[in-house]
């Protein structure tokens, strides 16, 4: 994008987020829901398809521009990021990396607009961080695939549209070889969407758990036709790189966001007659948690560049969300100390963040897989004894 037009799309973003959607924050964590004049504002503003190719009718960021992007969505509570981060990420990545010219031209359209919502069903209740494991399956009857299974922790899944449905299509090939996407529309006999789940927080983004019985699909379901059969492992995989330095960055707003807040507190509040900044141990806490913040955003701009130059898609994305997601929840964590007891307190900011980051050190990958992987590209074989 050019470089003043993608200035002129921060500038609106940052606006909505601070003025629109901060002052709901606490509404939207109580009611558990994001009102619809947030949701049509923000299709109006192509949040829904920032990721997607302009051709589709997206906004065509790089990683980079996402990155940047995602800084000022940070800002406010995640619920507002899930609201559209699948269409834009994982789910609608999916199409994008491994659908056909037809899929992309029937689907990608009304997901760029947010007329429809995609979710990205993976997650199995024995199959998470490492998805190779998934017992979900599928197999051909005449000119249909059916399909059986359960996932768990399915964003969006009450709200969606369509799910792109991971399932193993070749019982006795390898693991990560064996596995297929397909494209399920919501309302498809068989296809069972359980209630939302209560969550510790992220109040706002819902996830479900979602069951398929004897689900019926046509072939052209197949993400990437018969090119694509056996091969959505891969397909998986490359849009969870992605979707981990997405996160990385969201992780680094919400950490700015958490700076701004513990030293607002630290400014006003007193205690024993004096501004508790002015306690040495306080301005300790708010310079580590700057000092985070500050080589968080570093590392996750480095790991944008390098995912868009096609130089590092693999340990960069893995070393930024476990660098990040980490951060934010240290971040976090001194926000609520510096408040004391008020950061302990429902209705303060601080306490909702401090639910609101636990999640982000599990999905995408938990740190301890992302240290893994790490490892695994660094050591090669000495990794297995």
């Amino acid at each position: 994008m050019d470089a003043a037009d993608f200035s002129a799309v921060l500038s609106e973003v940052r606006r909505f987020v601070r003025e629109r959607v901060v002052p709901l924050e606490a509404e939207i964590d109580e009611k558990d829901e994001m009102p619809a004049d947030i949701r049509e504002a923000a299709k109006k503003m192509g949040l829904f398809g920032f990721a997607l190719p302009e051709e589709y009718g997206g906004l065509g960021l790089s990683m980079y521009e996402e990155a940047q992007l995602m800084f000022e969505l940070g800002y406010t509570t995640p619920s507002l990021r899930s609201m559209f981060g699948t269409n834009n990420g994982i789910a609608g990545h999916v199409l994008m990396v491994g659908g056909t010219e037809e899929q992309k031209a029937e689907w990608l359209p009304r997901i760029a607009s947010g007329d429809v919502l995609a979710s990205f069903a993976l997650t199995e209740p024995e199959a998470g961080s490492d998805p190779s494991t998934l017992t979900t399956r599928a197999h051909r009857e005449g000119d249909e695939w059916v399909i059986n299974g359960a996932k768990r922790y399915i964003t969006n899944a009450p709200l969606a549209n369509v799910f792109m449905v991971f399932a193993r299509t070749d019982p006795d090939a390898p693991r990560t070889r064996g596995i297929s996407t397909f494209l399920v529309p919501a309302g498809t006999p068989g296809l069972t969407v359980a209630p939302k789940d209560h969550k510790m927080g992220q109040f706002g983004a819902w996830t479900a758990d979602v069951f398929f019985d004897d689900v019926r699909v046509p072939e052209s379901a197949l993400v990437g036709g018969e090119d694509g059969l056996n091969r959505g492992f891969g397909t998986a995989m490359g849009c969870i790189a992605h979707g981990r330095v997405h996160i990385s960055a969201l992780c680094v707003g919400m950490a700015e966001r958490l700076v701004h807040e513990s030293v607002e507190y630290a400014g006003t509040r007193r205690q024993s007659g004096r501004l508790i900044g002015s306690f040495q141990l306080v301005q300790g806490l708010v310079a580590d948690s700057m000092t985070d913040y500050y080589a968080g955003r570093a590392t996750v701009l480095e790991a944008a560049r390098a995912f868009d130059a096609g130089t590092d898609t693999k340990i960069g994305p893995s070393c930024t969300k476990y660098f990040a997601s980490e951060m934010v929840w240290r971040v976090a964590d001194r926000a609520v100390q510096i408040h004391g007891g008020a950061g302990y307190m429902r209705g303060v900011a601080v306490e909702r963040f401090y639910r609101d980051a636990r999640l982000f050190r599990i999905y995408e990958g938990t740190s301890q897989v992302q240290q893994v992987i790490i490892a695994k590209a660094l050591l090669g074989s000495a990794t297995q004894g």
